[in-house]
Order: structure tokens, then sequence, then C-alpha cells
């Protein structure tokens, strides 16, 4: 396994993110999107011994039991802010436990890749071999970061100005709802949708104009 130089300390925060191999898609379809949520959703819990894809294939009444058992243990990481985009994803995380994060980013890729290789008759990796960390040591750049990640299919192209709130694929609409089901920044940050809504979007085309100009650098003759 590769030397991580960014220790996962407990009590924590991290920016989190990965992309395909050789940029490569990693989610095609909305199905794709919706598996990868409802993955990330599912494996939290400190203790959980049955895979995502065996848990599927239980009744509903053993799938609820499985759900109340392992939620009971608590959560070994808190999800702050997600974001997937076409090739890659973003995920803002607590530590809550030791080695939790690396257990939940092994869980979710794992089952991630096996479907999405089941589905899209493929093999082989799809991620880069290791996620990349980025330690967030203040509050005010836990805030910031929240807003780079929600922002992120604005500032690449992905979709115009007047889709940034309802991109379904971000905890945005959660922020802006004052309603969270995956992410949970109210342990940390004191989120006023409206006032927040204004945050994102007051910065949205200078972000946008910074993705930009940072790749038209990396593009540049001098670094081919």
């Amino acid at each position: 396994m590769p030397y991580r130089r960014t220790p996962l300390v407990t009590d924590s925060y991290y920016h989190i993110f990965n992309r395909g191999i050789d940029r490569q898609p990693t989610f095609l379809t909305k199905r794709d999107y919706e598996r990868a949520i409802q993955t990330l959703s599912y494996y939290r819990p400190a203790t959980n011994s049955v895979k995502y894809s065996q848990f599927l294939k239980k009744p509903q009444d053993e799938r609820e039991e499985i759900l109340t058992s392992i939620n009971r243990t608590g959560h070994q990481i808190t999800i702050i802010a997600f974001c997937l985009m076409p090739n890659h994803f973003h995920l803002l995380l607590k530590q809550n436990e030791e080695i939790g994060i690396s257990k939940f980013m092994a869980n979710f890729q794992n089952s991630y890749v096996k479907y999405f290789n089941v589905k899209h008759k493929r093999t082989g990796s799809l991620f880069d071999r290791q996620f990349k960390v980025v330690l967030v040591e203040s509050e005010n750049q836990l805030l910031h970061l929240t807003r780079y990640i929600h922002l992120n299919p604005f500032s690449s192209h992905l979709i115009n100005r007047d889709g940034i709130t309802t991109y379904p694929y971000t905890s945005l609409p959660e922020y802006l709802s004052g309603s969270y089901t995956l992410s949970d920044p109210n342990k940390v940050l004191d989120i006023y949708p409206k006032r927040y809504e204004k945050f994102i979007l007051d910065h949205a085309d200078y972000q946008q104009r910074l993705e930009s100009l940072k790749h038209l650098t990396l593009e540049s003759p001098e670094n081919i």
C-alpha cells in the first residue's frame, strides 16, 4: 500500500477526492450516481459486516433489522459535504474513530467498483489507487471547502448557473432545504439556507474563472 503523507487523525476533518484512472468516467448513468450515494450512506456506520450487494438481496424486513443494528454503533465518519462528478468525486469528512476514513473509503470504493464493473461489463480498477487527502485546519477553511465542492459542477462547466442549486449529486440541495439525509454540516457549521445560497452564488463566477485559468496553465506548452 502506498505511503500516505497526511495521517488520518480521529476528530479531524479532511477533503477527500479521487478520480477515474486516466480520467475515465466513473459515473455514466443516473443509476450509477444513485448507487454511489446509497453506498456512501450504507458504509457510514462503524460496524457493518454485511456487504451492500448482499444487503440488497435480502428481504425488506431483514434489511430493516440490519440497518437498525448497524446504526446503533454510531458512524465511523461524518459526511460534511459531497459532490459526484462524471469522472471524480469530492467528500468532506470528519473521522470519528481510528482508521474510520480508511475503512469507509475502502468499503465505498470496492463496493461501487464491483457494481460498476458488473453493470458496464468491464474489469479492473476504476479509481486511482490511492484517494487524495487534504487536512482541514480551520472552521473558515471548512466552510469555504463546502462552497468549492458544491460549485464544482459549475466551475467545471458541467452545468450552467441556473443549475447550481438543483444539481442532484451534491449535498447542496440538502444545505438549502435544511433537511439532511447524507450530509451533516450542523455538527460543525451553522448553515442558514438563504444566507448560504447567497454565499455560494456570489462566488460562482469567480470560482469558474479560477478553474478555467488553472486548466489553461496546466495545458500550456511549458507544462506539456
